[in-house]
């Protein structure tokens, strides 16, 4: 990862951890277990990333998820621009 994509997974990180108190304990407590995988591979952690279902848990908040969506799609337009 290079660029928009690593200011956006730290964003995600950071907006995790401010927003999301009672998430971050408890992964702060499976962390202190020992433990990679929670329920059945419901939730996991990767990178400091919460995973649920094998995607990336993003806090509920508007301007994040607004950038995520505009950074996929600046994505999606470069690369249809190389065809």
């Amino acid at each position: 990862m290079e660029g928009p994509e690593v200011d956006i997974v730290e964003k995600i990180k950071t907006k995790t951890r401010i927003k999301n108190k009672k998430i971050v304990r408890v992964v702060k407590e499976i962390k202190k277990a020992g433990f990679k995988v929670l329920r059945n591979k419901e939730w996991q952690i990767e990178e400091d990333l919460v995973l649920k279902k094998g995607k990336v848990y993003t806090p509920n908040d508007k301007e994040l998820r607004t950038e995520i969506i505009q950074l996929y799609y600046d994505i999606l337009a470069a690369e249809h621009g190389k065809r």
